[in-house]
């Protein structure tokens, strides 16, 4: 399941640092046009969200979320088919509307992995690690997808992007099938539309301000990076792991957060001063592991009985949506203006700290429930 998501989201992060360039340079989209289509893909998300709890009672739940996989994997392929249409320009709504259904079965596909069938693989003692281990696999996507897009973009252009985004979707859906699922009876009075599996409302105040810290990743992410970015953000993301595991393992529970968002201040102050050096993706990587495991532990120990799986729902819609969002605003706002982007980044990086160290972290040990 962990494998699952990470190919899941590798194919639709491995379109993020290539599809935008083939909208403006085949498509003949502007900037702004591009920064809209990005960010629909963040609304998209929410669109099954709310029918989430009762497709899985009302179908196996297995069955559910390989139907998510199977329409992103059609919507992938449309793409193909929009990028054979090479003598006319694709009008701008089609692109709208595939990016928003991307996004909202990409959203119901990891949804239902996270909240029901990554737990239900699990005794119930072993949930959180189950639940921390799949969100590292889906996190190293971050890295992953987007240098296999910029690799495979140079080596076989758009369309062998395209075929690799299919085939990881694909894989995710042949690892999904293999696993077994016992017959689960459904509960009676499921309601159609419910926050069951989906938001964790008293959770919100972690939500934002777990959204202002990936809204910095997505500003980071609609840069022009070379392949050798990713690869070392990778390597950033290999350090949190083993800084979780020996550095922050008996220390104060506030620190991790904290740490993680003043290394993310000096990645981007590194890449203000100095735009070629490696450090900047190594510690976009460690605070991103960091902050993001932290954050996922949070949600996990702020939920009520039988709440973890709406907890997984939301940390994935508050991670997903950030990005989003900072992808739409650097496209839109900031397209070819890396400097301000960063200013812009650097202010929201403070709002997150601020907003962390004064507020979230005190309201969260008063309310948290584990």
């Amino acid at each position: 399941m962990a494998v699952a998501s990470l190919l899941l989201t590798i194919s639709v992060y491995i379109l993020l640092p290539v599809m935008p360039r083939w909208l403006m340079e085949e498509e003949n989209f502007t900037p702004v046009e591009v920064g809209r289509s990005m960010g629909v893909f963040g609304l998209g998300l929410y669109l099954f969200g709310s029918c989430c709890s009762w497709l899985v009672q009302r179908y196996r739940r297995n069955v559910v979320c390989m139907w998510a996989i199977v329409t992103v994997i059609v919507n992938l392929i449309l793409l193909l088919y929009i990028d054979t249409l090479r003598t006319t320009f694709v009008d701008f709504t089609i692109i709208m509307v595939h990016r928003f259904m991307l996004g909202a079965t990409f959203g119901l596909a990891q949804m239902v992995l996270t909240s029901t069938l990554v737990i239900d693989t699990c005794e119930s003692f072993q949930r959180t690690e189950a639940n921390h281990s799949a969100s590292w696999f889906s996190r190293f996507a971050l890295s992953l997808g987007p240098l296999a897009g910029l690799i495979v973009s140079a080596l076989y252009g758009f369309e062998g992007v395209v075929w690799s985004a299919v085939g990881c979707a694909v894989g995710a859906l042949l690892l999904v099938k293999i696993v077994t699922f016992p017959f689960r009876t459904p509960e009676e009075g499921v309601k159609v539309v419910s926050l069951d599996r989906f938001f964790l409302t008293h959770g919100f105040i972690l939500f934002v301000n777990l959204l202002l810290v990936t809204t910095v990743i997505g500003l980071l992410l609609s840069m022009p990076f070379e392949p050798l970015f990713y690869a070392l953000m990778m390597g950033g993301f290999l350090m949190a792991l083993l800084a979780q595991r020996f550095v922050f393992r008996d220390a104060e529970l506030k620190s991790e957060i904290i740490t993680g968002l003043f290394l993310l201040l000096a990645a981007l102050a590194i890449l203000l001063v100095a735009p070629a050096s490696p450090v900047t993706p190594v510690f976009v990587g460690l605070s991103a592991g960091i902050i993001g495991s932290r954050f996922l532990l949070f949600f996990i120990k702020l939920s009520r009985h039988c709440q973890r799986g709406t907890s997984q729902s939301t940390y994935f819609l508050g991670w997903e949506t950030g990005i989003a969002l900072g992808l739409c605003l650097g496209y839109a706002c900031f397209y070819e203006q890396p400097t301000t982007l960063i200013y812009t980044a650097l202010g929201i990086t403070a709002v997150a700290l601020v907003l962390y160290h004064f507020f979230t972290h005190s309201w969260f040990l008063k309310h948290k429930n584990r």
